[in-house]
């Protein structure tokens, strides 16, 4: 009998000062397979995106690409998951963020089956501590989490590892396509971006990825377009929590208040604490609506799930005024 041990790969412990510019997990899959990605180019790309916070995942792939890993960018499964960790590979997963952050990427370092539990690889930030810290989810709830982003998972690995994996090319260049748009739209290029998601729809039609993120790009220009593009994805992906959210924004600029309590609903019904700011918006649409009581609870949500929000103390005054 195969003994759970076996699907758990231990990954180096990374601390602050290891990862002053890079995303900490391509940097720790890096150094799983020893490579050290040099700080100095990581700087010279961070220095592009002054004042951003956080770093952007695809300009770490395609550093530790220079540096002699490939990569492959999927739409997956569980069971995949557990295959690539059977493999010796670990996985980049794209998950809910926090607070008034909406989505992060976690590395995933093992899985007990008789558990049913998935192992979330925690970065060491004390380098007094030895070892790593490994947090425990529940499968059912990982996966639940996963595919409110349609279960993507980026693998990065040495080129004979990564290329005995079967992939469809046309799927792959696709979701690629997905990162680098969004680097598009970081450096503010909207043109740019829109023909790559295009693209990145050409070649996987189902991809609700590309189709959640052009939907979010044509609402920034307040285009209705987006709305199709919206309910596509959700055609695709059922628990994309992004789409609901970003058609709640769409019908909340446009003031059809009805829809956008609606759709800012049916997200915090995938995931409730997911991203606090949504609870203002909803909050706001509820007292146009005169529902006065929700539309407080919504505010008293919105400063439990966005402890550290700015505008936390003007809230806080508007709810003693209702």
């Amino acid at each position: 009998m195969e003994d759970d041990s076996e699907h758990e790969l231990i990954l180096p412990p990374i601390s602050d000062s290891d990862n002053i510019c890079l995303p900490l997990s391509v940097n720790a899959v890096a150094k799983y397979w020893n490579i050290d990605l040099p700080m100095t180019e990581a700087n010279k790309i961070a220095s592009k995106y002054a004042g951003m916070n956080g770093s952007i995942l695809i300009e770490g792939i395609n550093l530790a690409e220079r540096h002699g890993l490939s990569s492959l960018i999927l739409h997956s499964s569980i069971t995949e998951l557990k295959q690539v960790i059977d493999m010796g590979i670990p996985p980049i997963v794209i998950l809910p963020g926090l607070h008034d952050v909406v989505q992060h990427a976690s590395i995933i370092s093992g899985y007990d089956d008789k558990e049913k539990t998935i192992f979330h690889y925690v970065p060491e930030q004390k380098p007094s501590e030895e070892g790593i810290q490994v947090g425990v989810i529940p499968e059912k709830r990982f996966e639940k989490l996963w595919s409110e982003d349609g279960y993507l998972m980026v693998l990065l690995g040495p080129t004979d590892i990564i290329s005995t994996l079967k992939s469809d090319e046309n799927k792959t260049k696709s979701n690629r396509l997905c990162f680098e748009s969004e680097r598009l739209a970081i450096q503010k290029q909207t043109q740019e971006t829109i023909n790559s998601l295009e693209k990145a729809i050409q070649l996987n039609p189902d991809n609700s990825t590309a189709l959640c993120l052009l939907g979010g790009i044509l609402n920034e220009q307040n285009n209705s377009e987006c709305v199709s593009f919206y309910e596509k994805s959700l055609e695709k992906n059922a628990n994309c929590y992004l789409a609901f959210r970003g058609l709640g924004n769409f019908y909340l600029k446009n003031q059809q208040f009805d829809k956008s309590e609606k759709n800012y609903t049916h997200a915090i019904e995938i995931n409730e604490n997911r991203f606090g700011p949504i609870y203002k918006n909803r909050g706001y649409v509820r007292q146009q609506q005169n529902k006065m009581d929700d539309a407080k609870q919504d505010y008293r949500d919105y400063i439990k799930f966005t402890p550290m929000a700015k505008d936390r103390g003007m809230i806080e005054r508007a709810l003693n005024e209702m």
